[in-house]
């Protein structure tokens, strides 16, 4: 003992190398002879030019002491010295049997546990006794047959904690079952701290097999807590938690909600107070973010009971909407269901019917599982929508109702009412009418509208009443301030029904553009139940897959080949076991969460344990030993370089290295700078400078950046062309281009720059809103790169004018077609394109700038093809397509830059098929067309503005 701290070493004789460090003491002293001194008198005129270096002839003591320190620290850690080392724990002899919880409650302290257990089975191996090992959270393959140390301690180190309750009942039968005929010497049973129903089950049946020893470990479950349920109310977040009961301290723990990728949304405080074992915590943030939530969890845990997942049945509800107005498209603000929608858009799933047949809309909705259905003014349902919706209210859903005149109009019983109302409605001025409108009584702390506050100006003017009767007053959720019933509610089986006296829109009251309107309708989506429980749509007798599962340290993983998949039940929650562990059940597009502790769990410290032998309780107490071994080794090597430095000061090394550095200093400056210069001419060599072939080798795609070119091209608009390598064909549409160019200047705002021709292989294409590509039979086919670079170019935006000029295009299928033509349908062959058709007349082509109604060019016989419109499902075709898009193709065989060219001097180098100049003014106003298409899109289909443009024409 040293200090009341017990020291022992792995490696004991070695200390006798201590016994050694005299003799390394006297070889640290031993020096060589001292030199003899001959008086040489000329010498001493160079004692007072030349500094003489001196060599101590002995070793400094201080310096004699560091070594021996060094020599000493050496010894001791070899020797393998452990402070506080566990003393023997295993008495007696014959076999050892280790029960070891591996539950969800082991996930935080499992290192310690297997250390623990590790420690056991190295002592029993040393004894040469037969260990038996069993883990209470495995299924009936866990085998608890003895066997040496060297398996065991393979076994354990296999071993992981899960995410399911322990078993130590059926842990305990196998052992007693393996152990048949065995005699029993110590028995080891390391616990997580909790009681379980078995515990007392695995007591008796480990007392019979008499132990001689037995060793119970439990550790402190101060830090454990579970979380047991989550509840998405209108205010805030609550969750509840437990922790084993009796604590006589009160604790704080910090709860963290985080999304599906693992981003903190919030955190709250968990208080139990002292010797509470319940507790609860609040996060008061809004809706929309808690509908964002995937996961609570305990910050700092790392068990499987510190988390809690949720699916989408927690975050929001499917609430079915239905409207017996026929005009909510024509006049939104005017829809019952426009401030429904409104209020639940950002809480809810809204589901809207297909059909405007009640007598299928509704069962086709019910087929969805929502958890509210609203219906806005309908007074008659169908027979088979009225009886789906009762047995839809009885199996728990909620059905909400909004009066109107067709409701008001309705005579006899009404089965899906709350009340029974009085035919016709009351208004402001009628018959059962009042002198001014009425306010809303405050809200009784019963209701379960409580704690909304509605504004003073919400007032009602017309409302639909109720029948007097003895329990009208228990079914009023909401009144006036006459008393007489707003808002109305019962209880229908297991659902209940919802009936606002007064419409969904504002012509019978205010309240629907009122705060206090969103606050109700919210609250009662929260009162209703989920509908992930069936999972959209599955019953009792379907399963749900595994996705994702947790592990035993509370995180979530892909689920193994063991999992089965989850089968649901009718009532109650789907037991934990290691088929159906914790986790996330079902697809990427909907699942459910299977949690691990139910709302009722209590946790209970464990108790007295009578295991038929004198109990020994310990802890894991494996944290207080501690290997002082790695510390010598890093004293040691901290002294050789304290000695090393020494060596070298005394040798006066720092010195001579100093004054070096001082002398080379200069002479180091034009070396320095010549580095500098070599290293930044490499870094300013362009990477378009490459060489192809270097480019290629590194992966860079082998064309070249014209810096020049790309800051021209970017400088202002530029209309492009391709470049086909037949001078004749490209000076033709230069010159036309340049023609087009001068037009669209003296015409309209835009004032483009000249033409460029562009090589499609190597050029960047991006610049260039559009390219006139002109077909000629014969140039060289483009390559397979080049065309795939088109093809990029026209996916990111750009548009490309094909100009097939030696015949005319009547269309891209059928036998019979030029050369020319023929090249272009290679070309096309490998592109992705959309199918084609020629312009239609309500084209936004037609009306980009001018009004025209086809695009002739040199010729006038061909069509202009663009990417196909959009058809409604009447069959016509819409003048834009989604997305106001730009085609990005153009198909033309007009000849449409023969048209457009001007030599140097303005004048047309080629003539038109006709005499009639205007052709060729057509020409040029096709090609504005094109061109502002291709700039400003479709907007043009936008007829929102005609109406008032006519209108100021007077017209």
């Amino acid at each position: 003992m040293i200090g009341g701290l017990a020291l022992s070493f792995g490696a004991p004789l070695v200390l006798f190398g201590l016994l050694a460090l005299p003799v390394i003491w006297w070889l640290l002293k031993l020096t060589p002879p001292r030199p003899q001194t001959e008086t040489f008198p000329p010498l001493r005129i160079l004692q007072d030019i030349l500094k003489s270096e001196e060599t101590p002839s002995k070793s400094p003591w201080w310096l004699t002491l560091l070594r021996l320190l060094l020599a000493a620290l050496i010894i001791f850690a070899l020797a393998a010295p452990t402070l506080n080392p566990r003393e023997n724990q295993l008495s007696g002899d014959g076999l050892l049997a280790l029960l070891i919880d591996n539950g969800w409650a082991s996930g935080g302290d499992w290192d310690e546990r297997r250390a623990a257990a590790e420690g056991l089975i190295r002592e029993a191996g040393e004894a040469g006794r037969p260990i038996s090992l069993a883990f209470t959270a495995e299924g009936p393959s866990d085998d608890a047959t003895p066997v040496e140390a060297a398996t065991a301690l393979e076994r354990l180190a296999a071993t992981a904690p899960h995410p399911v309750p322990t078993d130590r009942a059926a842990a305990a039968e196998r052992m007693a079952t393996a152990l048949a005929g065995n005699g029993l010497g110590s028995l080891a049973f390391l616990t997580d701290g909790l009681d379980s129903e078995e515990t007392a089950t695995a007591a008796r049946t480990l007392a019979a097999l008499a132990p001689s020893q037995a060793i119970v470990y439990a550790p402190s479950t101060e830090g454990l807590v579970g979380l047991t349920s989550a509840d998405n109310s209108t205010e805030a977040l609550v969750v509840k938690a437990v922790r084993p009961t009796g604590g006589a301290e009160s604790r704080t723990f910090t709860l963290r909600a985080v999304d599906g990728q693992g981003r903190e949304i919030g955190r709250a405080r968990l208080e139990f107070g002292a010797g509470d074992g319940t507790a609860e915590a609040r996060f008061a943030i809004p809706v929309e973010l808690r509908n964002d939530i995937a996961r609570l969890e305990v910050d700092g845990a790392s068990d499987a009971g510190a988390v809690r997942l949720v699916d989408d049945s927690f975050r929001r509800r499917r609430v079915a909407l239905v409207s017996g107005e026929s005009a909510d498209l024509a006049q939104p603000l005017l829809s019952p269901l426009y401030y429904i929608t409104r209020a639940l858009e950002p809480f809810a799933d809204l589901a809207r019917p297909d059909s405007a047949d009640l007598a299928e809309a509704i069962p086709s909705l019910l087929e969805r599982r929502p958890s509210v259905v609203v219906l806005a003014d309908i007074g008659v349902l169908p027979e088979t929508a009225e009886t789906a919706l009762q047995k839809f209210v009885e199996d728990g859903g909620y059905l909400v109702r909004f009066a109107g005149p067709r409701l008001a109009a309705t005579t006899g019983e009404d089965r899906l009412a709350p009340v029974r109302l009085r035919t016709g409605e009351r208004q402001l001025g009628g018959a059962m009418s009042w002198s001014e409108p009425q306010k809303i009584a405050p809200l009784a702390a019963e209701s379960p509208f409580a704690g909304i506050t509605v504004p003073e100006d919400v007032t009602v003017t017309r409302q639909i009443l109720a029948e007097p009767s003895v329990d009208l007053a228990g079914k009023t959720w909401a009144s006036l301030v006459d008393g007489t019933p707003l808002v109305t509610a019962e209880s229908l089986g297991a659902g209940t029904i919802v009936l606002f006296h007064v419409t969904a829109e504002a012509t019978w009251s205010n309240l629907p553009i009122s705060g206090a309107f969103v606050d109700m309708l919210r609250r009662i989506v929260t009162l209703s139940r989920a509908s992930a429980n069936t999972t959209d749509g599955r019953t009792a007798a379907d399963s749900l897959p595994p996705y994702r599962v947790l592990d035993g340290q509370g995180r979530l993983v892909g689920p193994g080949a063991d999992v089965q998949p989850l089968q649901l039940v009718a009532e109650g929650p789907q037991p934990v076991t290691l088929q159906n562990p914790p986790g996330l059940y079902g697809t990427e597009d909907g699942y459910i969460a299977h949690n691990l502790l139910p709302a009722a769990t209590e946790l209970k410290p464990l108790p007295a344990l009578d295991l038929g032998a004198p109990l020994q309780s310990r802890g894991y107490g494996g944290e207080d030993a501690v290997d002082l071994t790695p510390w010598l080794f890093a004293a040691a090597l901290v002294l050789f370089a304290l000695d090393a430095l020494a060596l070298l000061w005394l040798n006066g090394a720092f010195s001579r290295i100093g004054s070096a550095l001082a002398n080379r200093r200069s002479a180091a400056l034009p070396v320095v700078a010549l580095v500098a210069a070599v290293a930044l001419a490499a870094s300013a060599s362009p990477g378009f400078a490459q060489a192809p072939e270097a480019a290629a080798t590194r992966g860079v795609p082998d064309f070249t950046f014209d810096v020049e070119k790309a800051i021209a091209a970017t400088e202002t608009t530029h209309l492009a062309y391709v470049e086909t390598g037949d001078p004749a064909t490209d000076d033709i549409s230069r010159a036309g281009l340049s023609g087009l160019t001068q037009y669209i200047a003296a015409k309209t705002a835009l004032e483009p720059g000249e033409p460029i021709g562009v090589d499609i292989a190597a050029d960047e294409l991006a610049f260039y809103p559009i390219i006139y590509w002109p077909i000629d039979p014969a140039a060289p086919m483009p390559d397979q790169r080049a065309v795939s670079r088109i093809d990029a170019y026209m996916k990111q935006g750009g548009t490309v004018l094909f100009d097939v000029a030696d015949d005319t295009l009547s269309g891209l299928s059928g036998g019979g077609v030029s050369a020319g033509q023929r090249r272009l349908r290679d070309i096309l062959a490998d592109l992705d394109i959309p199918p084609l058709e020629p312009v239609p007349s309500d084209h936004v082509l037609t009306k980009a700038f001018y009004i025209m109604g086809d695009f002739p060019g040199r010729h006038t016989g061909s069509d202009l093809w663009v990417e196909s419109l959009v058809r409604d499902a009447d069959g016509a075709s819409r003048p834009a397509r989604g997305g106001d898009g730009v085609s990005s193709i153009m198909i033309t065989a007009n000849d449409l830059a023969s048209a457009w060219a001007v030599d140097e001097q303005g004048l047309f180098l080629f003539p038109t098929d006709s005499s009639d100049p205007s052709q060729r003014e057509y020409a040029y106003r096709a090609g504005v067309n094109i061109v502002m298409y291709v700039l400003t899109g479709n907007y043009k289909a936008d007829q929102v503005h005609v109406p008032a443009l006519l209108e100021r024409l007077g017209q």
